[in-house]
């Protein structure tokens, strides 16, 4: 599932492709991914005008519409954006395709339709009704924000740092990688990391989402010391001489060193 990283960069790509281009057309419209909104309703509102800024909360994209409002894209398992010219170049699956009057298209590719479009007035209020938590990279969440969100929580860390509702942005993988570049267990207890270990993690938190963004989530490369390349049970820790596991964690299959990340020596 694309998580904050991966939709970082669909926010830059947005930008850098699709701001203030006249929209002439909206087609393939996926009823089955549109949520409180008709699709002669999301025409009307994008037809004729041109999106101004696009932005990120987590995993969600709010592109503002001139006046209008704001469309919401939320790429569920699979989802990302394509900016094309020709036909022969769209790829399937293209749920909403936004035509542009300078000939080129923007589509929104959902291959298994588990994602989300909407539409909205205000994102603070969008943020607020959804029960989101701050943007785990945002400039004002800073360490005591982080560790004010570790206080009083029954579950694991990894589950903390999948709660959409604790922050927003961060999955199953990203969460493994976090938690492997910090040396602490996936089911060690949220509220009973000592205070080092917390600022380790946040620390670890805002390299690991900076890093990956910064190498493209993987197309340029992971770093050598990092989890994701061998994030598979059995494989050989790129840190130490342990061995990656599988467990299971808030419902969710997560990895980790045996060695480094060791329960029991936590």
């Amino acid at each position: 599932m694309p998580e904050l990283p991966d939709v970082e960069i669909f926010r830059r790509y947005f930008q850098a492709t699709a701001l203030h281009q006249e929209i002439e057309a909206v087609k393939d419209i996926s009823t089955a991914l549109l949520e409180g909104i008709s699709r002669e309703n999301l025409e009307k509102h994008l037809v004729g005008r041109s999106f101004r800024s696009v932005h990120r909360h987590g995993k969600y994209l709010f592109a503002k519409v001139e006046a209008e409002g704001w469309l919401v894209l939320h790429f569920g398992m699979s989802g990302f954006l394509q900016y094309y010219k020709n036909k022969e170049q769209a790829e399937e699956h293209i749920r909403l395709l936004m035509a542009f009057c300078n000939g080129f298209h923007l589509g929104y590719v959902s291959t298994r339709k588990l994602g989300r479009i909407t539409w909205i007035a205000d994102p603070k209020r969008f943020i607020a009704e959804q029960e989101l938590g701050p943007d785990a990279l945002a400039e004002q969440f800073d360490e005591h924000a982080f560790r004010s969100r570790l206080e009083h929580r029954r579950g694991s860390i990894k589950g903390l740092l999948m709660n959409q509702q604790a922050l927003a942005g961060i999955g199953n993988i990203y969460s493994d990688e976090i938690l492997y570049q910090a040396g602490i267990h996936p089911r060690r207890k949220a509220a009973e990391l000592q205070v080092a270990e917390q600022q380790q993690l946040y620390h670890c938190l805002r390299t690991v989402l900076q890093t990956a963004i910064d190498c493209h989530v993987g197309e340029k490369g992971w770093p050598d010391d990092w989890l994701l390349p061998v994030r598979e049970s059995g494989q050989a820790c790129p840190r130490c001489s342990g061995k990656i596991q599988r467990l299971k964690v808030a419902g969710r299959n997560g990895y980790f060193c045996e060695n480094h990340q060791s329960y029991e020596s936590s």
